[in-house]
């Protein structure tokens, strides 16, 4: 019931901002406008922020042509499966063209094999000079029309390869945004699960460590609750973009889920591990908090976060499980700091529950 009254707050305060926009900029309120705004207060589409503040910081304005060429460009063609079914219809028709195209040299080079065997019986027969001539020049303008056809289908070969190549990279784009959370721009659940299983098969098979990193926004239903969910949002950017500086190489980022992130470490001991999130958690901490709208100043932001490492024959759930109960006896002993699985405040509450 909360996080159903949380969403329904975040999604009228989007729907404020847009309002005002559309009031401010004095354009109708007919769909696409409001939900260019939309898309906008809500920060998930940064190339649709990054042109708008471009257009506006040249202009001054947005014309109807900008809001067509915005919505064509960034809104009316960003729903997945309508995208993939464009790419899949265009390699298609790319492989009909080129099929066709080849069906058209073979029937031409089947032609030209007729015209050679036509030729080896009229030249065997040939009287005169005048007969080998008119046969001569047959051969000649029918080898010039092969020539004429290698060369299309070479051409036309070349540019099918490239337009091919640039549709795989659409596809690979659209696979690649399908795992990634809009707001932070670190790979979302989907990803994560993924990453996560294939890195413990990897870790297993090598007989290699692997640690895992669950990280939570300290206070965060606070910052909502006073300061709203845009500023909310502006938090996991925040903490988005510190894991981005601080976590490098072969490592796994995600956003776990609400104000939850988590950090998969391949090729890393716990105690490395516990180096690594001691080193996210001083990055968030040390970066203020501003209100975009007034300038203010909202303090800093801390995180919790709790460490596990891959045991033997063990599965995602149980590496998962650990990494939250470091996190929650992290929660519960004062938030702003890392607890691994060997600590005794982690520990001690397992003994607890067993007992």
């Amino acid at each position: 019931m909360i996080a159903a009254q949380e969403e329904y707050e975040r999604t009228m305060a989007y729907a404020e901002v847009a309002f005002h926009q559309l009031k401010s900029f004095r354009q109708s309120p007919v769909p696409r406008n409001y939900e260019i705004w939309y898309v906008y207060a809500t920060g998930h589409n940064a190339d649709l922020n990054k042109i708008i503040n471009e257009t506006l910081a040249r202009n001054g304005k947005l014309t109807e042509s900008d809001l067509d060429q915005i919505y064509d460009a960034y809104l009316s063609h960003g729903r997945t499966s309508e995208r993939i079914d464009k790419i899949g219809a265009r390699v298609v028709a790319e492989i009909e063209d080129v099929m066709s195209l080849i069906g058209d040299a073979l029937g031409l080079t089947s032609s030209f094999g007729s015209n050679l065997d036509n030729a080896n019986q009229i030249l065997s027969m040939a009287a005169d000079r005048d007969q080998v001539r008119a046969v001569v020049e047959r051969l000649v303008a029918s080898t010039r029309e092969m020539q004429q056809a290698n060369r299309a289908l070479e051409h036309r070969l070349s540019t099918s390869k490239i337009e091919i190549t640039n549709l795989q990279q659409n596809l690979e784009a659209i696979r690649a945004e399908s795992l990634t959370d809009p707001l932070t721009g670190l790979g979302n659940r989907k990803h994560f699960d993924r990453a996560v299983d294939e890195a413990i098969r990897q870790a297993l098979a090598q007989s290699e460590p692997l640690s895992l990193l669950m990280i939570d926004i300290d206070h965060f239903k606070n910052f909502n609750d006073t300061y709203g969910h845009l500023t909310g949002d502006q938090v996991l950017r925040l903490v988005g973009m510190s894991l981005k500086q601080t976590i490098k190489g072969q490592d796994i980022m995600a956003r776990y889920g609400g104000e939850e992130f988590a950090v998969v470490l391949p090729n890393t001991t716990l105690r490395h591990a516990v180096g690594v999130a001691e080193n996210i958690r001083r990055t968030v901490t040390s970066k203020e908090l501003k209100k975009k709208s007034t300038g203010e100043i909202l303090g800093r932001v801390t995180i919790s976060i709790g460490v596990s490492s891959l045991r033997p024959d063990e599965d995602m759930d149980s590496l998962i499980e650990r990494a939250d109960g470091c996190l929650y006896a992290a929660k519960r002993n004062g938030r702003n700091r890392v607890i691994c699985e060997t600590d005794r405040e982690y520990l001690s509450e397992i003994r607890i529950n067993v007992a």
